[in-house]
């Protein structure tokens, strides 16, 4: 795959510097506060006092839960973790090109990131957050609605556009929300209230990890061991782009259309075929055997360790231009082209390795389109889909015990036999 690759992403974008301005939010009050006990006062249609014990009135009042986060992400800017820089991360191209891949094109479905511990995995993947371009989204909405793509839009954003009523918007990066293997079903999906339904009258809806993450990446390390019971509930968000939560009689849905990124060690167990084939991309990850650049990334951790201010400034510059790049990129996607001659040899090569299905055709056509967006081209090569065709097909492939090859070479073998 190296060799396919020739160079790595970093020294195929060059660009200018790109100037970003901070986002803004406004500051609105959690649920909870005084302030939104009298708005729930002053949404009921009667007092409080005539209220029957058999009527509840049903009420979504999660609107603004994320805006306080996203003030407090803004403050707090400067005295947050530290993270390292993409451009510093050495090697490991195939991984590095896949997760660039995917925030150009979110269609495309996430990456599966598998190999030894200790390669730079959850590293690399978080070292992201710095690249991720911005979005425009409806202000002090939680689910991080488009003002403009009504299948992104929560259910009362949407109210609100039919009613031709008009939408503060606030430019804001994308999310990368960590999914922790200890998580309850109630913190990803979200829960209700009850306390507030008895007292107040009103059910009130606290969104989770699912509504944050929408329109954003959704990281879960060490995928591989996640509880059955939340792979149930990633697969089905991920089949229909849609959270839905039933909870005491009454169901709230909300979009979680999101970039779902997954890592692990096969040592440690096997992912389970439904949720691997949610995964767009399969990226496999190896030890580093050459000593010099072993001693390369060791000396690079250790100088990120001692100064990561002074580290982080070291690689502002090559940051920027790859932050450029992905947002050119992501603006010029739409005009790149893919003869039909291409088309008609990727679906030759998935048939003649009996894929199942056709979300391998689908994903190496779109990784195709957003590598040559990714080079700066408006057309679609031979190349580009030589060097993203293993990585969408691998792990699509159906596992033969006593084959001993990689899946990734005979997705190779099997392009050249029919691109030839």
């Amino acid at each position: 795959m190296v060799s396919l690759l020739g160079t790595s992403p970093s020294s195929i974008l060059s660009c200018s510097r790109l100037s970003s301005t901070p986002s803004t939010s406004p500051l609105c009050f959690r649920p909870g506060n005084a302030s939104v006990r009298k708005l729930y006062r002053s949404i009921q249609s009667e007092p409080k006092k005539n209220i029957s014990r058999h009527r509840v009135f049903v009420t979504n009042v999660a609107t603004g839960i994320n805006s306080v986060e996203q003030a407090k992400k803004i403050d707090s800017k400067e005295s947050a973790r530290p993270v390292y820089p993409f451009a510093a991360i050495v090697g490991q191209d195939e991984m590095k090109l896949c997760l660039l891949l995917n925030v150009i094109d979110p269609k495309i479905g996430g990456v599966m990131i598998m190999g030894d511990r200790g390669t730079g995995k959850s590293t690399t993947v978080r070292s992201l957050v710095d690249l991720l371009p911005e979005i425009t989204v409806v202000s002090g909405d939680p689910y991080n609605s488009d003002p403009r793509d009504p299948e992104f839009m929560g259910k009362e954003v949407r109210e609100r556009v039919q009613r031709g009523e008009e939408l503060a918007v606030t430019e804001t990066k994308i999310n990368m929300v960590d999914l922790p293997l200890g998580a309850t079903e109630d913190r990803v999906c979200g829960t209700i209230d009850i306390e507030k339904a008895l007292t107040e009258g009103v059910k009130a809806f606290e969104p989770g990890l699912l509504a944050k993450a929408n329109r954003g990446i959704l990281y879960v390390d060490e995928v591989n061991l996640l509880d059955d019971h939340l792979v149930d509930v990633l697969l089905d968000s991920a089949a229909s782009g849609w959270n839905t939560v039933e909870r005491e009689g009454i169901s709230i849905s909300h979009p979680a259309r999101f970039i779902l990124i997954g890592s692990g060690n096969p040592e440690e167990g096997e992912l389970r075929p439904q949720l691997l084939d949610r995964f767009g991309m399969h990226a496999q990850v190896g030890t580093v055997r050459d000593a010099e650049l072993r001693v390369k990334i060791v000396e690079e951790r250790a100088r990120f360790d001692s100064n990561p201010k002074e580290f982080r400034e070291s690689y502002l510059e090559e940051q920027m231009k790859l932050q450029e790049q992905i947002t050119s990129a992501r603006s010029n996607l739409s005009e790149v082209e893919i003869d039909q001659d291409l088309k008609v040899k990727i679906s030759r090569v998935c048939a003649e390795l009996d894929v199942d299905g056709l979300r391998g055709d689908i994903v190496t056509n779109r990784a195709a389109r957003a590598l040559a967006a990714l080079k700066g081209r408006d057309h679609v090569t031979a190349e580009d889909v030589g060097i993203v065709i293993p990585n969408c097909l691998r792990h699509r492939l159906r596992k033969d015990p006593l084959e001993s090859m990689d899946s990734g070479i005979v997705v190779t073998e099997k392009f050249y036999e029919v691109f030839s």
